[in-house]
């Protein structure tokens, strides 16, 4: 069986058990002009993969069989470069570093906007392909890296390490609300939309200073 002819900077995957959210996400990107396919479960997807392009995938963290993180292992960010977002209820900061790790771009959270949703995965595809072409040119670490103080390096160190506030408080002497205050900046002048999006900046940052070296 052939690959399918599909764009993939036009196509979106959709990977959740619910019915529901698979026929609401579909209208929505197909009236969008997306060319759309929906799965009920990760192992489904996984065995249509040979036939797909990388296009990005909304995937659902808790779904019957292999959950959503276990899929987004299977699919490896060496080998899968297109945007995956983890559609979850929780999206708290260790569950972000883990999937972000694992390759995730983003999360979704339940319940969601459909215009939120789309405007984030044009944006994630959009973020993809400028990556791909700083890698290309041999760009290193994020430039905005710069512009943080020590403390604030200190605080995305134990954010990065997938701490919490209380956590990270604790390990750097400082009150938890402190630490929200310097992540509340350090997002600011990284240009972070939330967790998720600050943890890909980092390690996308280290990935390429170390590919430097």
């Amino acid at each position: 069986m052939m690959a399918r002819s599909m764009n993939p900077d036009q196509a979106v995957f959709i990977v959740d058990d619910d019915p529901a959210v698979r026929d609401a996400l579909s209208v929505v990107f197909s009236l969008e002009g997306y060319d759309v396919e929906t799965f009920d479960n990760g192992d489904a997807f996984l065995s249509a993969l040979p036939n797909l392009p990388q296009a990005c995938v909304l995937l659902d963290v808790h779904m019957p069989g292999r959950s959503g993180m276990e899929i987004l292992r299977a699919l490896g960010p060496d080998t899968y470069t297109a945007p995956i977002f983890i559609i979850s209820g929780q999206g708290d900061i260790p569950m972000a570093v883990a999937a972000v790790k694992a390759g995730a771009f983003d999360f979704i959270e339940k319940p969601f906007d459909a215009e939120t949703v789309v405007a984030r995965v044009r944006d994630g595809i959009d973020t993809v392909k400028r990556r791909i072409e700083a890698d290309q040119m041999g760009a290193t670490e994020h430039p905005d890296l710069q512009l943080l103080t020590p403390r604030e390096r200190e605080v995305l160190e134990q954010i990065t390490a997938g701490a919490s506030n209380k956590e990270a408080g604790r390990t750097l002497g400082i009150s938890p609300r402190t630490i929200e205050v310097h992540r509340a900046r350090i997002m600011e002048k990284l240009g972070a939309k939330n967790a998720a999006d600050l943890v890909r900046i980092v390690l996308s940052g280290s990935e390429r200073g170390a590919d430097a070296r």
